[in-house]
C-alpha cells in the first residue's frame, strides 16, 4: 500500500498494526464479558476458546488484562457506573451494554498503557458499532466523567503535602 507520497513507512505500518491488535482484543474481550452475561460459563474460560485461534499476542495480552480486571473490579465499576449515570441502573442496562461499560471503565481506569482519551475513544465507536447512538452518547458521559474525576483524584494526592505521584492509571 502507498499514499500520495509513495510507500508509508515501516513505522506508520507497524503502529496502524498494533490499531489493529488492540481492536482485535477490546472485541474479544467485549465478546468474552458479554456472553458470560448469559451465565453458562465464566468470561475468562469463553475468552480462552476465543483465543484458541488467535495468533497475535498483543490481541490476546489486551483481551486477557480487560478480562481480568472486569471480573476482579465488577461490584467497583458498577458502583463507579451508577454514580456517573444515575439514571441508568446498571441491572436494568442490556447485557450488551453492561458489558461496553464495564470492559471500557476497565481499560481507561486500569491500563497503563492505554492513554484515557485513547481508549474512551474506542470504546465509545465499539458501543455505537454494538449498541447504537444512545449508548455512544452514555459510554462517552460515563468514561469521560470517570476518566476527568480519577485523574483530578490523581492530581489531588499529587500536590498534597507528602504526597507521591501516581501514575496515569493504575494496574490494580
Amino acid at each position: 500500500m502507498s499514499g500520495p507520497d509513495g510507500p508509508r513507512p515501516a513505522r506508520q505500518r507497524a503502529n496502524e498494526e498494533r490499531v489493529r491488535s488492540r481492536r482485535s482484543g477490546r472485541r474479544l474481550a467485549l465478546a468474552s464479558v458479554f456472553e458470560a452475561e448469559f451465565g453458562q460459563r465464566t468470561a475468562d474460560a469463553i475468552l480462552e476458546r476465543h483465543l484458541a485461534t488467535e495468533g497475535d499476542p498483543e490481541v490476546a495480552a489486551l483481551a486477557r488484562e480487560i478480562v481480568a480486571n472486569v471480573l476482579a473490579h465488577r461490584d467497583t465499576l458498577d458502583a463507579r457506573i451508577a454514580v456517573a449515570a444515575p439514571q441508568y441502573p446498571v441491572v436494568q442496562l442490556a447485557r450488551m451494554d453492561r458489558a461496553l461499560l464495564r470492559c471500557g471503565l476497565c481499560e481507561v481506569l486500569h491500563s497503563p498503557a492505554t492513554p484515557a482519551r485513547v481508549a474512551i475513544a474506542e470504546w465509545v465507536e465499539l458501543a455505537r458499532t454494538y449498541s447504537g447512538e444512545p449508548m455512544r452518547r452514555l459510554m462517552n458521559g460515563v468514561l469521560g466523567r470517570i476518566a476527568r474525576e480519577s485523574n483530578a483524584t490523581r492530581q489531588d494526592t499529587a500536590e498534597a503535602p507528602g504526597g507521591s505521584q501516581w501514575p496515569a492509571r493504575t494496574s490494580g
